[in-house]
């Protein structure tokens, strides 16, 4: 096994406090945009046999294991474990794609072998690295934190219809040399949401309760500079919104969290982490969410994106042991 890179964590320097929430100085409110100008189109997609709107989960098979969800508003990937040995280091981050259609169609793009091109439907430009992308998460120890290699097994449990719902499963990391940590997640989006529902349960060789980060990445598009962040720990909330470039546009990251589980905010070199206390076996919900200023949402900026995160109405409660596969 091999540990995250260990960045000393530094405080939340650059934003400052307005009533509940963390604003990054200098960022206004601006005003809903106008429809945006998309990239040209590179080699157009093969067009679907079927234009339904649906919530699918793929597993790419032909792309190192790729595994794919998206539904008529957002699109993403977690990695497998035969892209550790073609792309080292390759990590247990969440991968975020814009899409521009109602329909399916991050297979198809991926299928092309440019999945970072615009064709038509979506593209892929936000760059996972080492760290969590969007809403990946780890262990936060002795101010680092501590993540696991992509994931060993896979589960689909709906596709095709109104959710995609699949389940993960992560081999034993260690934390520091106290203890060893593994991890199953269950991933459920739905028609109409920017949101993916996130159930993790993590288990330990100890039953001390462990303190989890959970992470949106800095530096994760082709601007390769941080964007603005807004945090609301009363609320359990972070946004980011990255720079925008004049082809690709911006993507909005977002957490979810239950606030009375938060027990701290902090950031590494490639991270914004909001921590979590819980404890080993317990489910814990949480929620990621992204779009993107070019998509089909018509969330075009901002003040829109953290508007929209802050008003969805979302569940924190674990499903009851019944009901868990």
């Amino acid at each position: 096994m091999i540990p995250a890179r260990t960045a000393v964590i530094r405080p939340l320097a650059g934003i400052v406090a307005t009533g509940a929430a963390l604003l990054v100085p200098g960022a206004g409110v601006s005003q809903q945009a106008a429809a945006p100008q998309m990239p040209a189109i590179t080699r157009p997609l093969t067009p679907p046999a079927d234009k339904t709107a649906r919530a699918v989960v793929t597993f790419a098979g032909y792309r190192y294991g790729d595994l794919l969800w998206e539904n008529d508003r957002t699109a993403h990937r977690v990695y497998g474990q035969p892209l550790e040995a073609h792309e080292p280091p390759s990590g247990s981050g969440v991968d975020a794609w814009g899409k521009s259609v109602n329909w399916p169609f991050a297979d198809r793009q991926l299928k092309t072998g440019d999945q970072h091109g615009y064709h038509g439907e979506g593209v892929d430009f936000y760059n996972v690295g080492t760290g969590r992308g969007a809403g990946g998460l780890g262990i936060w120890s002795d101010n680092k934190l501590w993540v696991s290699r992509n994931y060993r097994s896979y589960k689909i449990l709906a596709s095709g219809g109104d959710v995609a719902d699949f389940e993960v499963s992560y081999a034993p990391w260690p934390v520091d040399v106290t203890r060893k940590v593994w991890e199953t997640r269950r991933f459920t989006l739905k028609l109409g949401s920017q949101f993916t529902r996130l159930v993790s349960t993590l288990s330990s060789d100890r039953k001390e309760p462990l303190v989890v980060g959970i992470g949106i990445g800095k530096r994760t598009t082709l601007a390769d500079k941080d964007g603005q962040v807004t945090v609301d720990r009363t609320r359990g909330i972070i946004t980011w919104w990255s720079p925008d470039t004049r082809d690709e546009g911006a993507m909005g990251i977002a957490l979810r969290v239950d606030p009375a589980m938060i027990v701290g905010m902090r950031q590494d070199a490639d991270n914004h982490l909001v921590l979590l206390q819980v404890r080993p076996d317990a489910p814990f919900v949480y929620y990621s969410g992204s779009v993107w200023s070019k998509g089909n949402s018509g969330i075009r900026d901002r003040a829109a994106w953290d508007r929209y995160v802050a008003a969805a109405d979302l569940d924190f409660a674990p499903p009851p042991a019944s009901a868990r596969r």
